[in-house]
């Protein structure tokens, strides 16, 4: 996707943001908030699970594992896994300013958790730390609302926020992006059980995945060759939801090329500068949690979060057009720093670290490497940027084996 000097760029960018993310809790455990300027001033599930998953060799494993038992700790009794929890200790469960929930908690923070927890388990070796909490992991999955087809469910007359990165969204019915992330940790589940020899739990935790795998094509539209985001309000292309089925390989059938053709054919009406927008241009979501002005935030900007999927989906077929993605994004990054999220003359918060590692994460991935670091790099100390050796190691075709 990129050339080796682009890449080394990126590796770097993603040690630098992760060492500028930190804050210290007051019982003492590191929190790796979502940007480096203090606007999002907590440790949140999702975030963190997207930095554990595409630059685990950066993070120290005992920041990882105290960061994991720090949100369980703030599990609810109903299987409630927090939004996120700040550094004094308070546990906040819905998207939204402290005190003004957007509708009640997230239907991602489960699955986050679940992947959060099977990374960690991948990269340490540590299966006792799963059998440890595997209850808690069971309790939270079965939080979450689905459907009698089994996919996660939002209901239009009480909604959650769905998908974390489109919070203030009022998707509702079944869900395309929430149900993807519930069979990805319910794979996640059945590893780990298995690892276990429980297999009464990954069998039941199969039957979810095979059941959404079953019932997905309810929110297909022929028409389009897409994905819709919800089977009722909000029944819309959802371009990141598309791209991310074919990034975790997802069973698509012929529906994979037929996603890729839209992807080909649509590009200059979700790109910009290497960034995504969530719905195709000229559109805007249907239906929101609170006001979101049309061409901002998650109602028509633009996202780092969501480049390297579109890049990896495109790859196969488009090499080009994977290759401008990254080219355009990483440029835009050197030239005025990873935000949020952008669009023409605005741009939200600088320093947002899901946007540098979720990109890094899958251009590695498709070039099947993994940046090599020195031991006493991953201590994450701040100083000397240094050209990472590009090593032939394995990378899974999918995040699930």
């Amino acid at each position: 996707m990129i050339s080796s000097d682009s890449l080394d760029w990126l590796t770097n960018e993603a040690r630098r943001q992760l060492f500028g993310c930190r804050k210290i809790a007051a019982d003492g455990t590191v929190l790796y908030t979502p940007d480096g300027t203090g606007q999002y001033d907590a440790l949140w599930t999702r975030d963190f699970g997207y930095m554990v998953e595409n630059a685990f060799d950066f993070i120290p494993q005992d920041h990882i594992q105290s960061a994991i038992s720090y949100l369980l700790n703030g599990q609810r009794d109903d299987g409630c896994i927090p939004d996120r929890i700040y550094a004094d200790g308070q546990v906040v469960y819905c998207a939204g300013p402290v005190g003004q929930p957007v509708a009640a908690p997230p239907l991602d923070n489960s699955q986050f958790m679940v992947k959060l927890v099977a990374d960690f388990v991948r990269g340490s070796g540590d299966v006792d730390f799963f059998n440890e909490i595997s209850a808690q992991l069971i309790r939270a999955m079965n939080y979450v609302p689905r459907s009698a087809n089994g996919l996660v469910y939002n209901n239009p007359q009480q909604p959650h926020s769905p998908y974390g990165f489109t919070d203030t969204i009022a998707k509702t019915g079944e869900l395309l992006f929430s149900s993807l992330l519930h069979w990805e940790a319910c794979q996640r589940l059945v590893e780990l059980f298995e690892k276990l020899h429980d297999q009464k739990s990954a069998r039941d935790f199969q039957k979810q995945a095979f059941l959404i795998e079953e019932n997905l094509d309810t929110l297909w539209s022929e028409e389009d060759g897409m994905f819709l985001a919800a089977s009722m309000d909000c029944h819309q292309i959802d371009i990141w939801g598309n791209a991310y089925a074919i990034y975790i390989d997802f069973p698509l059938g012929a529906k994979r090329d037929q996603i890729m053709a839209y992807l080909e054919r649509k590009f200059d009406n979700y790109v910009m500068k290497g960034q995504i927008r969530h719905l195709p241009r000229p559109e805007y979501w249907e239906r929101t949690l609170i006001p979101i002005e049309p061409e901002t935030y998650q109602n028509g900007a633009y996202w780092g979060t969501a480049s390297g999927w579109i890049a990896f989906a495109l790859f196969e077929k488009h090499p080009e057009l994977s290759r401008t993605i990254m080219t355009d994004l990483i440029a835009d990054y050197q030239q005025h720093s990873a935000h949020e999220c952008i669009n023409n003359d605005y741009a939200k918060i600088k320093n947002y670290v899901v946007s540098v590692v979720n990109p890094l994460g899958a251009i590695c991935k498709q070039k099947n490497v993994i940046p090599e670091l020195q031991v006493t790099d991953r201590s994450l100390e701040a100083g000397t940027v240094r050209k990472y050796q590009i090593v032939e190691r394995p990378v899974s075709n999918t995040v699930l084996q």
